[in-house]
């Protein structure tokens, strides 16, 4: 895999843009000169600064300021630290409902393997935005504007996390199928070890490659949940700046000459889901044994 890696020079800049990201990202407290968690370092009067480049420009605001005043290279950094953030924990959360629902109806078959899959299939006919805007929107009217994005975190990532899972059930699954028939699972019924440990400790490692692959691509798309949902006001509050949040914010004053406060976000956005989605396609081709690696 590292041979197949230093060999492709798509995936060795995906990496390189991914990894700057990410640590420019979460060391945003150390790096970013002002915090726009603060109200007390925001100023209005400093609402809508062009960068550094164009006249008018104020020295202190590298990439110029939003219509709140706040510093714009402050909030991507925090912001995007936020959605990834957001999709880390809604993937993990996606991976473990999915691999347990998938080892348990693969493992035990029957009517359980049954309902678990036509329960799946029923998740699947409904797209990942359509539940999750409805649940926030249910949400929103009963705990209240204030409660909601006071939390508005956790309800993220619980949603995303609970409309995907099926992805991960059905491949987990397919892989229990398979390994379940062969020797070495037979073998630890023999010594006696019971369901659980033969699930977890000697067909769930062999399902790891295809769970590798799956989460990539499903970081991505859970950022882009959380940045379409906060762009329709269902997702993170403008003051607690995300992705998603930060193009919405902005997005009244793109016709007004501050088209920068909604591009600059979401060219963030852009190059962070295409330099995931392309390290997925090369963990997907390089983890592939059908494949020739020379």
């Amino acid at each position: 895999m590292a041979y197949s890696f230093r060999r492709n020079p798509v995936a060795i800049v995906s990496l390189t843009v991914f990894a700057l990201i990410a640590v420019l990202s979460f060391c945003a407290p150390l790096i970013a000169p002002f915090d726009p968690y603060d109200p007390g370092q925001i100023d209005i009067m400093n609402s809508e600064y062009p960068p550094l480049w164009v006249n008018g420009a104020d020295a202190q605001f590298m990439l110029g300021t939003d219509d709140q005043g706040r510093d714009l290279w402050s909030t991507i950094l925090y912001g995007t630290r936020l959605s990834l953030l957001i999709g880390i924990c809604a993937v993990a959360l996606q991976a473990f409902l999915g691999i347990s629902i998938g080892l348990i109806a693969g493992y035990v078959g029957g009517r359980i393997d049954s309902l678990l899959m036509r329960l799946a299939d029923i998740q699947l006919s409904f797209s990942t935005l359509m539940v999750a805007i409805i649940f926030l929107a249910v949400t929103q009217a009963m705990f209240g504007s204030e409660t909601f994005n006071q939390y508005a975190v956790y309800f993220l990532i619980a949603v995303i996390g609970v409309a995907e899972w099926p992805q991960y059930a059905r491949t987990v699954r397919a892989t229990v199928l398979a390994e379940k028939k062969k020797e070495y699972v037979d073998s630890a019924r023999v010594l006696g070890f019971g369901p659980g440990r033969i699930m977890v400790r000697h067909i769930l490692p062999n399902s790891l490659t295809p769970i590798f692959v799956i989460s990539t691509v499903q970081v991505a798309n859970a950022i882009i949940s959380e940045a379409s949902l906060s762009f329709l006001g269902l997702g993170m509050p403008p003051s607690q700046p995300s992705l998603g949040s930060l193009i919405s914010s902005g997005f009244d004053y793109i016709f007004s000459g501050s088209w920068r406060i909604t591009a600059i976000p979401g060219i963030v956005l852009v190059v962070l889901v295409l330099v995931i989605n392309l390290l997925g396609d090369w963990l997907r081709d390089a983890l592939n044994p059908k494949l020739y690696k020379g």
